[in-house]
């Protein structure tokens, strides 16, 4: 029973330790998790844990591993306040991966995106449409940033005493350039109808086509061809 009663008093001061060094850090590194701080909670977590099971690691020995990788934490933050050249390496750069509407698919690459993750955070921003945004910026803590194109922002319908309208779900019909069929069979309609509807907007072939959006009561396709970030400069 007696050899309980060390790991006791090194977990709660493991605890006030950590819960002291978020409190020095600021709230900051909670809400707004960069990668590096993320690498950096789980490295201190480990090293706390395995302090607590080694029987040669005191009390003394738990808080010398959190001052030191505290205060690294600490001083990288200073760094990255009076120097801003090196926020960039330490917590990231923000990216447009929207650009007027438009799709910036080198961008997506080099930040490991794909267009259901894409649309997964712009849903996150009650954005169900690609085609409703003008730009989107992705975060260094991986959120992202909306700015709606301007007759998608408010005022809203209510606002203008106009009556409700029905909520058509937008699909996705292409991404990358390949068609995605359980979205086509979703809503009934054929290969042959999607290439009829490319040729309506002079598309000749599917491959040109990086991404692509039907919504049910719209007369044309939403079309988003590929484009890198060379081109959109």
């Amino acid at each position: 029973m007696n050899h309980y009663l060390p790991i006791l008093y090194e977990s709660l001061f493991g605890f006030v330790a950590l819960l002291t060094v978020a409190k020095l850090l600021g709230k900051t590194q909670i809400s707004q998790l960069t990668a590096f701080d993320f690498i950096s909670a789980i490295i201190l977590g480990e090293l706390v844990g395995n302090a607590l099971f080694d029987e040669k690691a005191g009390i003394l020995d738990i808080g010398f591993v959190i001052i030191i990788w505290g205060g690294l934490l600490y001083i990288t933050e200073i760094i990255t306040q009076k120097f801003k050249s090196t926020r960039a390496l330490l917590e990231g750069s923000p990216a447009i991966v929207i650009h007027n509407g438009k799709l910036i698919r080198d961008v997506m690459k080099k930040n490991k995106l794909d267009i259901n993750q894409l649309q997964h955070l712009l849903r996150s921003k009650d954005v169900f449409s690609i085609r409703e945004v003008a730009f989107a910026i992705l975060e260094t803590d991986g959120t992202i940033s909306v700015m709606r194109k301007s007759q998608k922002q408010t005022p809203t319908r209510g606002d203008l005493n106009l009556p409700p309208q029905e909520a058509n779900l937008s699909y996705t019909i292409i991404s990358d350039g390949e068609i995605i069929y359980d979205n086509l069979e979703e809503l009934n309609l054929t290969e042959a109808w999607l290439k009829q509807e490319l040729k309506k907007q002079e598309v000749q072939q599917v491959e040109e086509i990086f991404y692509a959006e039907y919504t049910s009561g719209d007369q044309n396709l939403f079309l988003l061809p590929f484009v890198n970030e060379k081109e959109e400069n």
